[in-house]
């Protein structure tokens, strides 16, 4: 019987990594599965052994949802830091100075340079709403990026501002097509959260 020859994985190849670098991922849009979609690139790098780290900007921060008790085993490090969801706002003082303080952890977890990727989920939102400078946002993001030129970050929400597009390396427009909840299912434990 003939050996059989391993087949050459583009990763494998001398050079490769010479061509790769951090990318910025945008996940937007009015369809579901912008935070899955992070989830899932979360999975499969700390399968990769990367360090990696989710900070959640709305969901609430005594809740726990499925994906904290998965990514947990997996050795993912989570910050869940909102007050609730907020679309319609009763405190947006509140909702501010929440959005500035789990910024604040991003920022020290960008600096810290000891991630290899970065999920910050439901970021978009915020910025949508104007809780957070996006000039700021975009100038830090870009600071941190030039000085580590491997680490991956991912925002996720809907209606992201054409500037962060704009510097996005990667950005995925989720559609909704057809959504359950609209003929009366509601969200449920395992697919949404």
């Amino acid at each position: 019987m003939p050996e059989t020859k391993e087949k050459r994985y583009k990763w494998r190849r001398e050079g490769y990594r010479e061509n790769t670098k951090g990318l910025l991922m945008v996940n937007t849009g009015d369809g579901k599965g912008k935070t899955t979609a992070a989830l899932g690139v979360l999975v499969r790098a700390a399968g990769r052994g990367m360090n990696c780290c989710l900070i959640q900007f709305m969901k609430a921060k005594n809740d726990r949802y499925g994906e904290h008790e998965s990514l947990e085993q997996l050795g993912v490090e989570i910050h869940t830091m909102g007050d609730g969801f907020t679309w319609d706002t009763k405190d947006p003082a509140q909702d501010i100075k929440t959005s500035e303080e789990t910024w604040a952890l991003c920022v020290e977890k960008m600096r810290s340079e000891e991630y290899d990727l970065l999920v910050f989920d439901e970021l978009v939102y915020v910025l949508d709403y104007k809780f957070l400078d996006l000039e700021k946002i975009l100038s830090e993001i870009k600071a941190v990026r030039e000085k580590q030129p491997n680490l991956h970050i991912i925002a996720t929400g809907r209606n992201a501002p054409p500037a962060l597009v704009e510097a996005a390396d990667l950005v995925t427009e989720m559609k909704e097509i057809k959504h359950p909840f609209h003929v009366g299912i509601y969200a449920q434990q395992g697919i949404e959260f």
